[in-house]
């Protein structure tokens, strides 16, 4: 696998591979909308608990013929895997956080599933329909856990502590599934899987602390495309979230949360500042009005640039303006 943040070749793909935005693929989707289906399809025992399952990866033996067939799997699945062989590069640096490699897939991505022998299959993928969580405060804030958006190359590398921690809690929630039922079996499953979700939130931030370098680099390189894009090219639209990520070869949510970490501020937050500061520079500059500047820098309608401009200054363009006369 080729990573799209660094360009090196890896091979720390979990044992599951999720494949976002096939274009042109007319290979046949498969979609699976049940744990017990999954299981069926990999020849696996039947499941012991109809909404969330735990499969060993070395358990696996047969998949279907991934040239001839696509998956979409209708729930959540968090896959590791272990054992990599090699130095980890990100940006400029290596770094040995590599005893486990996590990735995160939500709902209705469209996936393959490796069937490389040659591959490393010590590792682990936990899948739960929504159903789960579906009367849970968890169905409403799983959506806060951005690196279910990420793509499989942004995946989090684990310290050797970090993995027993997570260990700790798959296996509580493995025992609570394979135990007899009660009536508070789902409350602890969930419990701990939101314990989990909050765990990936803090891993996720020391790596990009622990990878300032990398990151460093990458918000250079986003400064350098935002700044040539407002110089050069802004009266074509305004640019986006997804037009900017793409340019870098990230995900959306990747950048954002990464330019988060280093500045505070998410990707949206920046294009507004960087919009705000050019529309300064004109009102202070030209006689131009506040429509012509508005249309130079990509709005359609005036009144959403004055609304933007008045939110992020408390001023109008014409009380900007007034204030350095």
């Amino acid at each position: 696998m080729t990573s799209k943040a660094t360009g090196e070749q890896s091979n720390d793909s979990p044992q599951w591979q999720c494949v976002y935005k096939m274009k042109m693929d007319k290979r046949p989707i498969k979609i699976i909308n049940s744990v017990s289906e999954l299981h069926r399809l990999l020849t696996l025992p039947k499941p012991l608990h109809p909404l969330i399952t735990l499969i060993n990866h070395g358990d696996i033996t047969s998949a279907p013929n991934q040239d001839n067939e696509r998956l979409v799997l209708n729930f959540y699945n968090i896959s590791i895997k272990r054992s990599f062989h090699g130095q980890m590069k990100y940006g400029k640096n290596y770094y040995d956080f590599d005893e486990g490699t996590m990735s995160f897939i939500s709902p209705n991505q469209v996936i393959s599933i490796d069937e490389d022998e040659n591959r490393n299959k010590d590792g682990w993928s936990l899948m739960f329909h929504p159903d789960l969580i579906r009367n849970y405060n968890l169905s409403k804030t799983i959506h806060n856990y951005g690196f279910f958006a990420y793509e499989v190359n942004e995946a989090l590398h684990l310290s050797e502590k970090e993995e027993t921690i997570i260990e700790n809690l798959i296996r509580n929630i493995e025992q609570e599934y394979q135990s007899n039922t009660d009536v508070y079996s789902q409350d602890v499953i969930v419990s701990n899987l939101e314990l989990l979700l909050n765990y990936c939130n803090r891993f996720y931030n020391r790596q990009f602390v622990t990878r300032k370098l990398a990151s460093n680099d990458l918000l250079v390189k986003f400064e350098n495309i935002l700044a040539t894009y407002f110089n050069d090219s802004i009266e074509t639209g305004l640019p986006t979230v997804n037009s900017l990520a793409q340019e870098l070869n990230l995900s959306p949510s990747y950048l954002s949360d990464m330019l988060r970490t280093a500045t505070g501020q998410n990707t949206q937050q920046h294009i507004h500042n960087k919009l705000i500061d050019k529309a300064k520079d004109i009102l202070t500059t030209t006689n131009l009005s506040v429509g012509e500047i508005a249309h130079k820098l990509g709005f359609e309608y005036p009144q959403s640039f004055n609304k933007l401009f008045k939110n992020k200054t408390t001023f109008t363009p014409l009380e900007y303006r007034q204030s350095f006369n």
